[in-house]
């Protein structure tokens, strides 16, 4: 890691808390990964075309009360989208109020894999934090994409590095989950989200363009560092050009 890691920082969240004895049940018929038995797991609410609604990390609660933490614009999508396919679940499905901070050595808190090495999430601490900028060079060089940015109507979870930590194959039905299927099974994208050692900070939107050829886009930047999706057939060791800058594949 080339970036200062903090001790703690803020995170901005939403917060839909799933209680009641179906609770577990109903969030295993609609997200991209099973609920764990105990700790946290992150998981994707899908289109029924495999678009990305709302990224979650589930954390269980209780027997029967899961929290759902999501980025902070999407609180209300995410609980309106789970009541209207709620039908005859016995669950409440309802905002909470937190205050979330990342916090990098002794606490006690929500497993959260976004910054490369192992962090907590403590929800209502009351600590010294960094504010969650500090956060930012760590999400990027860790390749974790973030809604609004990385994540948008265009991309796929597949193009975003999803699949690994945020889809199980091997667990029942959900929305999304056949054209998600038939893309794992073919084994191919187009293009992947990468990260770029480059010059300056290229703007969000920034072509990424290897020899003539125009082959992907910058989604975000802090100095030195950049994540854009990048056309496969790029090799590791090109050398690219993003606005007037140079870079390479990190």
């Amino acid at each position: 890691m080339r970036f200062v890691t903090p001790r703690a920082a803020s995170r901005h969240r939403a917060y839909v808390r799933v209680k009641g004895p179906d609770a577990v049940d109903y969030l295993d018929r609609m997200l991209t990964n099973d609920v764990p038995d105990e700790g946290s797991i992150d998981a994707l609410l899908l289109t029924p075309k495999a678009r990305v609604i709302a990224p979650v990390l589930v954390w269980r609660r209780g027997p029967e009360d899961v929290l759902l933490l999501t980025e902070p614009e999407l609180g209300e999508v995410l609980r309106s989208q789970l009541v209207r396919m709620r039908f005859a679940a016995k669950c409440e499905i309802e905002p909470e109020e937190h205050t979330s901070t990342i916090v990098f050595e002794g606490a006690e808190g929500i497993p959260n894999r976004d910054y490369g090495f192992p962090a907590l999430e403590v929800l209502d601490a009351d600590v010294e934090a960094d504010a969650e900028e500090a956060l930012e060079p760590l999400r990027i060089e860790a390749a974790t994409p973030r809604f609004g940015r990385e994540i948008d109507d265009r991309v796929l979870p597949a193009e975003a590095g999803l699949e690994e930590r945020a889809i199980s194959f091997t667990k029942g039905c959900y929305p999304g989950q056949e054209p998600v299927a038939r893309q794992h099974h073919r084994g191919k994208v187009n293009r992947r989200l990468r990260v770029l050692d480059v010059d300056g900070v290229p703007a969000p939107e920034t072509p990424v363009v290897y020899g003539e050829k125009e082959v992907g886009r910058v989604t975000s930047s802090v100095p030195g560092l950049a994540l854009a999706y990048v056309r496969v057939e790029v090799p590791d060791d090109a050398e690219l050009r993003v606005g007037s800058a140079t870079a390479r594949l990190h």
